[in-house]
């Protein structure tokens, strides 16, 4: 049976498109927040030498950022309101797809049953704003088929997408505030 929430809402999209900058004006705000697998698993990984990188095993990676995932949204659980989350479960599926992997069945079913609200935002490529940085390695190119991976996988698991704005944070968080389900 599928657990879910409304409360869960995701912001996700591709490497460099401005997504963590809403995410630290909404935790500015007072938003709670549940922070991104990747870029811990990545930092965790590289400071024990690790296997479970998307450079070393993809698959290993996947599955670190899944467990990372689930507890994070298992943590949430207790919380009242709205709580904002730095890409969710479906984006695990996303990262296997752009890698060209098959989607394991434990993986499909962690996606059926950890649901977030059924609206995603999502932060589309924008090239004035792209960096690297020591954890994101994806050129733009690489970002681009991200996004685009991310809507398809969220799409085909039932969630509306909506892309946010291409403004100032100020404006990409009134944005999502304005979009926020009703309690």
């Amino acid at each position: 049976m599928a657990r879910g929430s409304s409360r869960f809402i995701v912001l996700t999209g591709g490497p460099g498109s401005g997504k963590s900058s809403v995410l630290g004006a909404l935790e500015a705000a007072g938003y709670p927040i549940a922070p991104e697998a990747g870029r811990a698993v990545i930092r965790q990984q590289v400071a024990i030498d690790g296997p479970a990188l998307p450079w070393r095993d993809r698959m290993a990676f996947a599955e670190a950022m899944l467990t990372s995932d689930m507890r994070s949204y298992e943590e949430q659980a207790e919380r009242t309101g709205p709580v904002f989350f730095d890409r969710g479960i479906p984006d695990v599926a996303g990262y296997l797809t752009l890698c060209g992997l098959p989607i394991p069945e434990h993986i499909a079913r962690a996606c059926a049953a950890f649901r977030y609200d059924r609206v995603v935002f999502v932060a589309p490529p924008w090239r004035e704003i792209y960096a690297n940085d020591a954890e994101r390695r994806q050129d733009w190119d690489e970002s681009v088929r991200t996004h685009a991976v991310m809507l398809d996988t969220y799409r085909d698991l039932g969630y509306d997408t909506v892309e946010l704005p291409r403004t100032d944070v100020a404006g990409r968080l009134a944005f999502v505030l304005e979009r926020l389900p009703a309690p």
